[in-house]
Order: structure tokens, then sequence, then C-alpha cells
């Protein structure tokens, strides 16, 4: 009974947006180097510290007026407004004003959901700072102020285009990782990350190849990036243009590089909070549950906790104040 309430009303919030566009499915050749799709995926294999690299930069621009930190990507991509990082600022009480000096506390770099607009975890970041963890809020590719005039989503992180998507994630977590870069400038030592849904994926590939991440909180988890585009709600869009010219198999297969499955035991030595929902559509169930036992087999340092509802219901109250307390809570012991 409560499952059939929580997985309708899960499908009339994913309803609301009537925007999303089967696009046509594309290799995206033109978005590797190698010409082959299934050896540049086995070269990027061999050496993901080098595909996931990102090199040092001093180039930060923040307005202190504004709290916003302006810096360019690592990875140039076709849409100059998607190669400037914008990300905004929430100090802790008490902490030094940026360029000041004194010591610092505890920082975490915030990566949003998948189509999350200027605001999206906006309201989180300012609950962690009021509860004494800085949060440095990143806006993701092809999202808010980086999307190009012809989109009205972020249909070019996520999408049938299968060399893009890579590249795009792949964007993402040298963004975080030059993020962490700055704190780190700014004399923070104890440093975490906190992604939701799409971000939460995006964490832990950041986690998996930036050893000053201390703690990882994972809201809304999955082993497979294929898999919850394949199988998610609100996937099915792209599930369409997918279908009849590449099968799950081969799909997982071609996203290694950003499945959270092909780095677990690179944090072996990250503090994990490992969040699901219930009733999910979005991240089946099932799936999140393979990600947690696969962590415990392992012997993974992490905890687990389970939300009573689906996904996006997590961001409606008073699931939105169960989640954000259990993610404030593991990232205040762990930092």
């Amino acid at each position: 009974m409560l499952s059939r309430f929580f997985h309708n009303w899960e499908r009339r919030l994913a309803s609301i947006t009537k925007d999303r566009a089967v696009r046509p499915f594309e290799w995206g050749l033109d978005w590797i180097a190698n010409g082959s799709l299934h050896g540049w995926v086995d070269e990027v294999m061999r050496d993901t510290g080098a595909f996931f690299a990102a090199p040092p930069l001093t180039e930060y621009e923040f307005n202190a007026n504004a709290s916003e930190l302006r810096f360019p990507s690592a990875l140039s991509t076709p849409h100059p407004a998607n190669n400037t990082v914008l990300a905004r600022w929430f100090p802790a009480t008490g902490e030094p004003a940026i360029g000041g000096s004194g010591a610092r506390g505890r920082a975490v770099v915030v990566l949003p959901q998948w189509n999350s607009d200027a605001d999206g975890h906006i309201g989180l970041s300012r609950l962690l700072a009021r509860c004494g963890v800085s949060a440095l809020r990143l806006s993701l590719p092809y999202h808010d102020s980086r999307m190009p005039p012809e989109l009205t989503r972020a249909d070019y992180i996520v999408s049938a285009n299968i060399g893009r998507t890579v590249q795009v994630c792949r964007q993402a977590v040298l963004d975080a990782r030059r993020a962490v870069g700055w704190l780190a400038l700014q004399g923070y030592d104890r440093i975490g990350i906190l992604g939701t849904s799409l971000g939460s994926c995006l964490a832990m590939l950041t986690s998996a190849h930036e050893r000053r991440i201390r703690a990882q909180a994972l809201n809304h988890v999955s082993p497979w990036f294929a898999d919850v585009v394949w199988r998610g709600l609100s996937t099915r869009h792209v599930r369409e243009s997918l279908d009849g010219n590449v099968t799950l198999d081969e799909l997982r297969e071609l996203w290694r590089p950003i499945n959270p499955w092909s780095y677990l035991d690179r944090v072996a030595n990250t503090r994990t909070l490992l969040v699901y929902a219930r009733y999910d559509l979005t991240f089946p169930v099932d799936l999140s549950r393979v990600l947690v036992d696969e962590f415990a087999r392992r012997s993974l340092p992490h905890e687990v906790a389970v939300l009573p509802c689906g996904h996006y219901s997590t961001g409606i109250a008073p699931f939105s104040y169960l989640d954000a307390y259990v993610l404030i809570r593991f990232l205040r012991r762990s930092l």
C-alpha cells in the first residue's frame, strides 16, 4: 500500500517536467581521441588517474560581495558558456574571510542533482554552514549559467550521445577537483564532498581520484551509470533513443569510466555515507542495495541511511529535513 502510494506520487512529480526531448542516438566519436569507442574506453580504464587529472590552477576569481567563485574548467567543450565554472561559497559561522588568516575548519564541495537550477542545494549549503561545515556549491556542466542558449535542460551531461556523456561527466569531476584545490589553497585540510543523484555518482568518481577528500556523502546511489539511465523514471526519454541502437550490456561497458563500480577499491580510505530511498523509481532500489552490499562485502568503511520515500519526494518536507539531517550529521562526524 505504501509502495503504491509513493510510486504514484513519484510518477506525478516526474510528470511535472514537460520539456524532456528525445534526441537522436549518437556514438559521440567527435568527443573522443580514438576513432574506436571501445578502444578509447579500454585506454581510459588503463589509467583513470590520468583521465581524471586536473592540472593545478591559480586563476581563481572570487567575488567576496556575491560570495561567488569562478575558474576555468580543465576540459574545454564546444560551448564557451560551459567552460567557466561557477561556485557559490557559504562559510561556516566564525570562519576567517577568504584571503584572511586564521584556523580553518571543515569544508564540503556540494554537487547538486541533474537539471538542478541555480538555487538547487542552496538551502542545504546554508544549513551546512550553520552547522559548522563550510560549503562550496558547484554548478554542474551545462547547468544554469553554464547552459548554452539552445538548451532548456542539461541534456548534454546525460544523453544518448555515448562519448559526450562520458566526457561531460569527466568535466564535472575535473571541476570538482579544482574546487577542492581552491579549498586547499584557503587552508582547508578537512575536506569532504556531497553529491545528490547524478551528483552522487560524480562525487564518488571525484573521491576515487582526489586524495584530499576525507569523506563522501552519496545521496541516492547506484553501482552503474548505464542501469540508472536504462531503467530510471527520469531518463525514459533517453532510453527511448538508446533502444535499438545499443544494449544495456554494451552501454554498461562503454560507460565504465563513469561507473562508481569501477572505483570501489579506490575509496577504501574514504569515509562514505550511502543514502537511498525505499520507494525510488529513478535510482531503482535493487541497484542501490547491490552497491551497499558490495561495500559491505569488500569491508569498505561506510554507513547506510534508508529514506522512507522516493527520489523526487526526497526534496519535499518532511523527507527533505530527514535527508539533510543524515547528510549533515555524517559530515560533521567524519571531518
